[in-house]
């Protein structure tokens, strides 16, 4: 993606010949001397998130069709894929369609629903994936991972042949021991029950077996250890049709930032120092090829039980952006180029998604605080509550559309 600077005037010029402002706005805003004519805005792609549950339908309460897609628009993000982990499950067409049918009514960006990879997604029986292929991004069981070797092989060989991609949650149950956190140093000293990370680790080691077995494209989901990357980079040397995702929680914080609140729960959870620090290498050297949120809001019921108590998932489309290029580009861990490949050029590449004429408006210069009661979402648990950060979202557009624009803009 190739992304630009632009002044004020010239996004107003672009808008008014699209037809998304009228002659009379297009005046006033001409007329408006407050904005400063050297001031650039950053104007990329319309971002790409493959990997966001906006809870509809089954769980309206914690997010909406509605609330979701707009807060991915406040976030720059103008398409989506939707996991499903939903009520019913998107594992035949019935179900799916119920998906779609809100998609198609409400929804403010570009929204590609998954399919699940088994019945309900118990791990036991496939789903309807013939059907279902059509129309979906690509089959996972997120949330779940695929407990039998080879229930995942048979998935595999089908999505082989269907030409579509599965992307999985790898967790292997036999070693959470009831953990709800990382095994690490935080979860020793609080008394805390930890989750190992062999239990991630060790199921990406089987699945990439069983990708060099099949041939099958492979999408390993929110990675989060060590292991897990150096595992990842050794199967794409051997030339194994494998891509992976983390998102911005992982590369900013470890267990080191825990603290007794619901906001810091998350599965996989946040995992120990030298993982963050290899996911960043991870980042750099190409392994990791895209940053995705793993959006996940709950009620402010669900997560007020502290860390034992909360359920896992916390909120990101609304800052993933500004997250990283304030402490990953501004910083010099990144170039803005590679976020933007990160965020947009990978995703869109690996799932075969065509933003078109999208585009998204930042102001780099522009430095807030990070507060929940403004985002759009339904979702308010963030682990970077009142974190600073520059490159405020001023403007989406989306199908030719203007979904999200900056009240100071």
């Amino acid at each position: 993606m190739e992304y630009r600077f632009e002044t004020r005037s010239s996004l107003v010029e672009r808008l008014k010949k699209r037809g998304l402002i009228s002659l009379e706005v297009f005046s006033h805003c001409n007329e408006d001397s407050s904005f400063s004519e050297e001031k650039k805005y950053l104007v990329l792609s319309g971002l790409t998130d493959v990997h966001v549950h906006l809870r509809e339908p089954g769980f309206f309460y914690k997010e909406s069709i509605k609330s979701g897609s707009r807060a991915c628009a406040h976030g720059g993000i103008t398409a989506a894929c939707t996991m499903p982990n939903l009520d019913p499950v998107p594992d035949c067409i019935e179900n799916l369609r119920v998906q779609s049918d809100i998609i198609e009514s409400d929804s403010a960006v570009r929204l590609y629903p998954y399919g699940a990879i088994s019945k309900g997604e118990r791990g036991c029986e496939l789903s309807d994936m013939e059907a279902l292929a059509p129309y979906v991004i690509a089959f996972s069981d997120d949330g779940h991972g695929v407990q039998s070797e080879d229930l995942m092989r048979e998935a595999m060989k089908k999505a082989k042949s269907l030409g579509k991609i599965i992307a999985a949650h790898c967790e292997d149950n036999s070693l959470l021991n009831g953990g709800y956190i990382h095994a690490g140093r935080y979860a020793a000293e609080h008394g805390h029950a930890g989750i190992p990370s062999e239990c991630e680790w060790r199921q990406i080691a089987r699945d990439i077996g069983l990708a060099r077995e099949t041939g099958c494209s492979y999408h390993v989901c929110h990675v989060s250890t060590k292991e897990s990357v150096s595992i990842i980079r050794r199967a794409k040397a051997e030339g194994i049709d494998v891509t992976c995702e983390t998102a911005p929680h992982y590369l900013l914080l470890d267990d080191s930032f825990m603290q007794e609140d619901g906001r810091f729960k998350m599965n996989p959870p946040l995992r120990g120092a030298s993982d963050r620090e290899a996911l960043l290498e991870g980042i750099a050297d190409g392994t990791i090829d895209m940053l995705i949120t793993d959006h996940a809001p709950h009620s402010v019921k669900e997560k007020a039980g502290g860390l034992r108590k909360s359920a896992m998932g916390v909120v990101g489309v609304e800052t993933s952006f500004a997250l990283m290029y304030t402490y990953l580009v501004k910083s010099g861990k990144l170039s803005l180029q590679r976020l933007c490949e990160l965020m947009h050029d990978a995703p869109c590449s690996r799932f075969g998604i065509d933003t078109g004429d999208d585009f998204a408006v930042f102001d780099l210069d522009a430095s807030y605080k990070i507060d929940p009661d403004k985002f759009l979402s339904k979702g308010r648990s963030t682990p970077f509550a009142d974190w600073e950060v520059f490159g405020k979202c001023m403007l989406t557009v989306c199908r030719g559309r203007i979904v999200y624009s900056d009240e100071d803009f």
